[in-house]
C-alpha cells in the first residue's frame, strides 16, 4: 500500500531461504523533487516498521541510510543512553561521527553518479538501455561482485580470473569509472590513466552483458572511454594495426603470397609485430590465396528465389578462412536460400569499435547501411557466420547509430546460421561422431547457442557444449603487445585443458575466428566451424 501510495513498483529478489526479501526501488535521486520523494518515502516506511514491531536494520548496520529514523523506533531517554554510552569511549566524536549519534540527515550524503555535462555532452554511443545516458549507465553496477567468480560457471569475467584484483573485475572498472564522473577522486575525466589501466585488461567479452545480474556492458562502456580518452591524440600502435584491420586485409589481398613470404621470415615479421604493437609470442595469420568474394564474383547479383538471403562477408572469414563463407554457401543453399553477396565492398566496423575508434565505425557503418538498403528493402535476411560481428548488428549497433531505420531493420533481419536453418530444416545424413564446443563470448552474451545445438543434433554429432569462459583471444586483445601472459592464462582456466583431454577423433568446433587461432596456436589442434561441420554431413 505503501508503495502503491507513491507510485513505485519492485521485484522482490534476495535471501528466500532466511526469508530476508530485497525490494529494488528505483527513486530519482537527481532532481530536488525527486529526493525529497525519497525522504518522505523512508520515513513513512520506517513508521510502517515500528507499528509492526519490527527493526529499521536487517542484514547491515544502521549506518548513515537509517541512523536518522531511529528516533522513530527509540524512545528519546533510549537515544541519550546510546549518546553518553558512546561519549565515554569517543569524547570528542571522532569515531564513525554522523552515525546513531547526532545523525546526519538520511537525504544530506546521497551518493549519485550523476556525469557531468563535460563528460555527457561529449559522450558518442546512444545507451539505448539507459535513456541515452553513459550516466545512468553508470548506475547499473551494485556491487554484488558476481563478476569475482573464480570458479563456477559463465564467461565473466575473464581477466579477473588471471589476476585476482579488484580492479580487473567488472565491479572494479565499473566503480572507477563511477569514479571518474564524480570526479572527486579520480579528477581528469576521460584523460585519467588509472581509468585507462584498470580497463587494459578487460578483453571487451561481453560476458558481463549476460553474465552480470544487472547487465553492465564494460565491452561498450571501454571503447566509449578509449575513444574519448585519445581523441585528438596519437593512440598505441595496435589501434592502427589491429583497428584498422580490415583495410589491411584488403591491401594483403592485392599480393598474398608476397604478404605470407613477408610474415613467414622470423626477422620481418619481428619489425612487423614490433611497428604494430603485436605481441611477439604471437605468430601472424596466414592470408588465403583468393579472398571468398573475388573467388565468387557469381554471387554478386540480386536473388530471384523465395527466400533471398545476404550472406555478410565478415573481413575474418573473407580474407583469411573464406572455407568457411564457402562452406555456409553450400548449406544453407540445400537449405533453400537464395545465397548472394553485397555488390560493394562491406564491413561492420567492429575492430574500430574495440579500440574505441567510434567516429571511423560509424562512418564504415553507414557506408555499410548503404549498401545494404537496397537489399533490406526487398525482405532480405542477412547470414552472419562470425559470432563478433553478428553479435554488432543484433547488439551495439542501436548504440552506435541510435534511431536510424536501416540500423534497426539489420539488426532484426540478421541471423546467425543455426537460426537460418531452424527456419528451413535440412535432412542430414548422420555424422555419427563426437563434439566438443568453444561458444564465442559475444554469441553467449548476445545471440545464444540453443539453435547450433538443435543443427548439430540434427547432423547426428554427439556435441558437448564446453563451459570453458572467455579463450583469452578476444580479437585484439590477445595479439597486442603486453597481453600474451594473460590471453593465454584465460585460455588455460578452462578452454585448452579441455581441448587437450579430448580424444584426437573429437571434433572440436568454433564459430569465432579469434577461438579458433587461439586453440590452434596454443594447443596444436584444428577447430571447425558449424558451416564446415554441416557441410562434411551434405558430402557423407
Amino acid at each position: 500500500e505503501l508503495m502503491r501510495a507513491h507510485g513505485r513498483q519492485s521485484v522482490v529478489y534476495g535471501h528466500y531461504g532466511e526469508g530476508c526479501l530485497h525490494l529494488r526501488l528505483d527513486f530519482d535521486l537527481l532532481s530536488k523533487p525527486g529526493v525529497a520523494g525519497f525522504r518522505k518515502f523512508l520515513e513513512e516506511a520506517a513508521d510502517l516498521v515500528a507499528a509492526h514491531g519490527g527493526s529499521l536494520s536487517g542484514e547491515h548496520g544502521d549506518g548513515q541510510a537509517r541512523s536518522e529514523l531511529l528516533s522513530r523506533m527509540y524512545s528519546r531517554e533510549m537515544l541519550a543512553l546510546f549518546a553518553r554510552f558512546k561519549a565515554i569511549f569517543d569524547p570528542d566524536g571522532r569515531m564513525n561521527p554522523g552515525i546513531l549519534v547526532d545523525p546526519r540527515p538520511i537525504d544530506a550524503d546521497l551518493r549519485v553518479r550523476h556525469a557531468p555535462l563535460a563528460i555527457e555532452d561529449v559522450t558518442v554511443l546512444g545507451y539505448p538501455e539507459d535513456r541515452g545516458s553513459f550516466g545512468q549507465a553508470m548506475r547499473r553496477c551494485v556491487g554484488v561482485g558476481k563478476c569475482r567468480n573464480t570458479s563456477g560457471p559463465g564467461v565473466m569475467c575473464p581477466s579477473y580470473r588471471v589476476t585476482r584484483e579488484e580492479k580487473h573485475s567488472t565491479r572494479g572498472r565499473a566503480h572507477l569509472l563511477a569514479e571518474m564522473i564524480n570526479g572527486e577522486l579520480v579528477t581528469d575525466g576521460w584523460r585519467s590513466e588509472e581509468v585507462r589501466d584498470a580497463l587494459d585488461l578487460c578483453l571487451s567479452c561481453k560476458g558481463c552483458l549476460s553474465d552480470c545480474p544487472v547487465d553492465v556492458d564494460m565491452a561498450t562502456y571501454k571503447a566509449e572511454f578509449l575513444h574519448q580518452h585519445y581523441r585528438r591524440r596519437v593512440r598505441p600502435a595496435s589501434h592502427y594495426s589491429m583497428g584498422w584491420l580490415p583495410v589491411w586485409l584488403r591491401a594483403a589481398a592485392l599480393a598474398p603470397r608476397l604478404a605470407n613470404a613477408v610474415a613467414g621470415r622470423p626477422r620481418l615479421a619481428a619489425l612487423l609485430k614490433r611497428a604494430g604493437g603485436i605481441a611477439p609470442e604471437r605468430d601472424l595469420p596466414e592470408f588465403a590465396p583468393t579472398p571468398f568474394t573475388q573467388a565468387r564474383r557469381d554471387l554478386r547479383r540480386r536473388a530471384t528465389g523465395p527466400k533471398p538471403l545476404v550472406l555478410w562477408p565478415d573481413s575474418f572469414n573473407n580474407y583469411l578462412t573464406p572455407g568457411v563463407l564457402d562452406a555456409a554457401t553450400e548449406v544453407l543453399t540445400v537449405a533453400g536460400y537464395d545465397v548472394v553477396l553485397p555488390d560493394r565492398g562491406v564491413c561492420c566496423g567492429l575492430t574500430w569499435v574495440s579500440t574505441g575508434q567510434l567516429g571511423v565505425a560509424r562512418k564504415v557503418l553507414r557506408r555499410t547501411l548503404s549498401v545494404l538498403a537496397p537489399y533490406l528493402d526487398a525482405g532480405y535476411e542477412v547470414a552472419g557466420l562470425e559470432p563478433s560481428c553478428t553479435a554488432l548488428f543484433r547488439g551495439d549497433l542501436a548504440a552506435l547509430l541510435p534511431g536510424d531505420p536501416y540500423a534497426q531493420l539489420l539488426a532484426s533481419r540478421t541471423r546467425t546460421l543455426a537460426e537460418l536453418l531452424a527456419d528451413s530444416p535440412v535432412e542430414f545424413p548422420a555424422l555419427d561422431v563426437e563434439a566438443i564446443t568453444q561458444v564465442h563470448c559475444h554469441q553467449h552474451a548476445v545471440l545464444g547457442f540453443a539453435a547450433d545445438e538443435a543443427a548439430l543434433a540434427a547432423a547426428g554429432v554427439r556435441n558437448t557444449t564446453l563451459d570453458s569462459g572467455c579463450c583469452g583471444l578476444a580479437g585484439n586483445f590477445g595479439f597486442e603487445r603486453g597481453h600474451y601472459d594473460v590471453s593465454v592464462a584465460c585460455a588455460e582456466d578452462r578452454l585448452l585443458p579441455a581441448v587437450r583431454a579430448a580424444p584426437a577423433e573429437t571434433v572440436v568446433l568454433s564459430d569465432g575466428f579469434s577461438c579458433r587461432t587461439q586453440i590452434a596456436q596454443e594447443s596444436g589442434r584444428e577447430a571447425l566451424h558449424l558451416a564446415e561441420l554441416l557441410r562434411r554431413a551434405l558430402r557423407r
